[in-house]
């Protein structure tokens, strides 16, 4: 896994403010271990506020808007959760539109616990298998998706590998999975 990401360009999508933390920073390190390079993709420039849970964490910096960006830009894409980040990024048509993008491109996307509310909002799972956080189970069910209750969900039944986690506590195995994100993104 140490050079599977060689070359490769990940974005990381997140609200101005409400990702959590771990979710963001565990799968930036292990695309950083396995060569790529992760770039951060918010709806403005300058830097994004972190959360532990309900709790204000670090900020990190931007490196591109959604505005700016374009999934043809990037080989992958990993939106991480926390409550409040996935529910902005569905609200937003420009974020939505970002993520929708890599569905239609074919290209890989990770997405971590609550992250799927975008996914839905973008309407690329029906027919797709996803885990998630177990709240969103009846919304996944509802846009067409297959829900399971796994530490990790590779789904290839599609236009493009999706990969699913549960919560933070499945990051370990959700990490693992670079082997999979980098296989989709041909490498």
């Amino acid at each position: 896994m140490a050079t599977s990401l060689q070359g490769k360009t990940v974005a990381f999508l997140v609200a101005p403010e409400g990702v959590e933390q771990v979710e963001l920073t565990g799968p930036w390190q292990a695309v950083l271990g396995a060569g790529g390079e992760p770039k951060l993709v918010s709806g403005k420039s300058g830097r994004i506020q972190a959360f532990h849970h309900l709790d204000k964490a670090d900020t990190f910096p931007v490196d591109t808007t959604w505005e700016d960006a374009r999934a043809a830009d990037f080989d992958a894409l990993v939106l991480p959760g926390g409550v409040a980040n996935p529910d902005f990024l569905r609200t937003d048509e420009k974020a939505v539109a970002f993520a929708r993008g890599f569905f239609e491109e074919g290209k890989p996307v990770a997405a971590i616990c609550h992250a799927a509310w975008t996914l839905i909002e973008a309407d690329v799972v029906r027919g797709r298998t996803l885990t998630s956080w177990p709240s969103l189970r009846t919304d996944l069910r509802n846009a067409g998706a297959t829900w399971v209750d796994e530490e990790v969900e590779v789904c290839t039944g599609g236009p493009n590998t999706l990969i699913t986690s549960r919560r933070p506590d499945d990051l370990k195995a959700f990490q693992e999975t670079d082997a999979t994100l980098s296989a989709a993104a041909g490498t």
